[in-house]
């Protein structure tokens, strides 16, 4: 059954397909590139991890459930045992990249711009298609754009550049989402239900001032379990936000805007969350690995604070 015939498919969800068919592509290629690379310590382990992912992200549509299983077991494996290594760099040189900049200059802003331009224009006109497909949409015209800037840059450069951002970041690549996965889990597996009863021993009943700041605060440490405020507000709405704050009357649109923004003062402070604090280590060669976090826990806690009294005050 495939997603280009399916009528129970919309126009957005076979898009949104093929988006994903080219990022698994891109990440065979990265295998393949490091498979065939005599620099890479690790080619075997580099070249499984990321075929794999390759494959799932690309097919996963058209194979078992117990077959993307076993290539997420198989995935994995190599990223246990730290075989997943950075092979050669075709990294610009200094003098290149100097060079670039005195010809664009502040232009080459403008590419990473319309990514987000165009995920709220289909965010907001083009309902049906959703922003992932802008996303989509907005780095095709990225990659357009940089082609007009410089005759240097032909498709195989964004495929290499593409390829040496993956083996840069790793398999930390994953982690957004297996982590919202979790969260999926964790809600199905009841854990808010959970939550609730031991919330239900500590909270007293009606006192919505008590609930907002047991939800923010659970909020911003759930998130720092799991990486993702997304993945924590299903759980804390759930456990907290619901029956201890929402159902009493406090404002829906308001309490769930803020708890998500209190979830993001959570992501500031914890590793899990890769793409801002784990990667910009990677990209900069930082000798602390923890450096991006010990930078933001403070203003991560005064927005907390700030966050919770606006809360508290609006409800």
């Amino acid at each position: 059954m495939g997603f280009f015939t399916g009528s129970e498919f919309t126009s957005g969800e076979k898009l949104l397909e093929v988006i994903y068919i080219v990022m698994g592509l891109v990440s065979i290629y990265t295998g393949a590139k490091n498979a065939l690379d005599k620099e890479n310590p690790a080619r075997v382990g580099t070249a499984v991890f990321w075929c794999a992912l390759g494959v799932v992200m690309a097919f996963g549509r058209w194979i078992p459930p117990i077959g993307n299983g076993l290539l997420v077991v198989i995935m994995t494996l190599p990223a246990i045992f730290k075989k997943v290594k950075i092979g050669k760099s075709d990294e610009p040189t200094e003098e290149y990249t100097e060079k670039m900049y005195n010809k664009i200059g502040m232009k080459i802003f403008i590419p990473a711009l319309s990514i987000g331009v165009f995920a709220i224009i289909f965010a907001i006109f083009f309902k049906t298609l959703g922003a992932l497909v802008g996303i989509g949409f907005g780095i095709l015209v990225s990659i357009i754009t940089l082609m007009v800037f410089s005759k240097d840059n032909k498709p195989s450069v964004f495929l290499n550049d593409s390829e040496r951002l993956l083996s840069t970041v790793g398999p930390l690549s994953m982690l957004p989402m297996l982590l919202a996965s979790l969260g999926a889990i964790f809600t199905a597996a009841g854990v808010g239900d959970v939550i609730a009863n031991l919330v239900g021993k500590i909270i007293p009943e009606g006192n919505v001032n008590v609930g907002i700041i047991v939800f923010a605060i659970g909020m911003a440490l759930f998130t720092m379990i799991m990486g993702n405020a997304f993945a924590a507000i299903t759980v804390m709405t759930v456990g907290v936000g619901a029956p201890f704050v929402l159902s009493y009357g406090a404002d829906p649109v308001l309490i769930g805007m803020l708890a998500l923004t209190c979830g993001y003062c959570g992501t500031l402070c914890t590793p899990m969350a890769a793409n801002f604090n784990i990667v910009p280590v990677a990209m900069l060669d930082m000798k602390d690995r923890f450096g991006v976090i010990k930078n933001q826990v403070i203003p991560a806690i005064i927005m907390l604070v700030f966050q919770i009294i606006y809360m508290i005050v609006l409800k």
